[in-house]
């Protein structure tokens, strides 16, 4: 399910979306859950207790705070949200697209236009749910993008996730599941009953270990090589990276 929240001190602007937002739901027979914000210091409140949205519409122009400055804040708990600014001048447009806005839409909002931007975002929303993974950490509810993860390790039933970024992130949960859960991508191989490596990021591999881009070696149990042989290079020719 999407989950869009609305930020606008308009109460008739907030008004305005949600009519425009369920006729798009029955539309496109989205099934998408809205909250509305008429302060920015409300949607950052629910945002700090955890709250996580795909979408947000946030007006640039507003008592107290402006649009701009709460997507600074927001970005340091939610960097993958789509925000989608709203204001009645192209003053701030250049502005915004510092703390990563997805969109910056004038107003008033038109049906038409209004349809095409959700139509993008919730697209962009779905590619990116497919190509991810929400786990509990000790930070919160986070989502990961599987191309940032490199490896995961298991320690007495504690995740180690490593992100190419060189954060470690800790959840509590089951390598077993977590292996199922990212099977269908194709990208992760679990070569060890330890570890689950993500393909993409096997910088050498030999008959008893594998160096990650990290350059983290990971055991290899005796036998298992060429089976990792095979999905590497099986992922390897799907990316077109394999040269004879």
């Amino acid at each position: 399910m999407i989950k869009i929240a609305f930020c606008d001190d308009d109460i008739s602007v907030l008004n305005e979306l949600r009519v425009l937002l369920d006729r798009y739901r029955v539309d496109r027979n989205q099934e998408i859950e809205y909250t509305a914000f008429q302060s920015p210091l409300e949607l950052l409140a629910e945002i700090e207790k955890g709250t996580r949205f795909d979408i947000l519409f946030l007006d640039v122009l507003m008592p107290g705070e402006t649009g701009i400055d709460a997507a600074a804040e927001i970005r340091r708990y939610d960097t993958n949200v789509k925000i989608i600014f709203l204001t009645s001048s192209a003053e701030y447009a250049v502005q915004s697209y510092t703390v990563g806005a997805y969109f910056y839409q004038l107003k008033p909002i038109w049906a038409e236009s209004f349809l095409r931007l959700m139509d993008s975002a919730v697209a962009a929303c779905e590619k990116e749910h497919s190509e991810s993974l929400i786990l509990r950490c000790k930070s919160g509810i986070t989502r990961i993008e599987l191309r940032q993860l490199e490896y995961c390790e298991v320690i007495h039933r504690t995740l180690f996730l490593h992100l190419t970024s060189g954060k470690v992130l800790e959840s509590v949960g089951s390598l077993d599941e977590l292996s199922k859960q990212l099977e269908p991508s194709g990208m992760f191989l679990r070569p060890h009953r330890s570890y689950l490596v993500n393909l993409d990021y096997i910088q050498n591999l030999s008959s008893h270990s594998i160096t990650m881009s990290c350059l983290t070696e990971i055991p290899l149990p005796r036998g298992n090589y060429h089976e990792v042989k095979e999905a590497y290079l099986k992922r390897a020719f799907q990316r077109g990276q394999v040269m004879l």
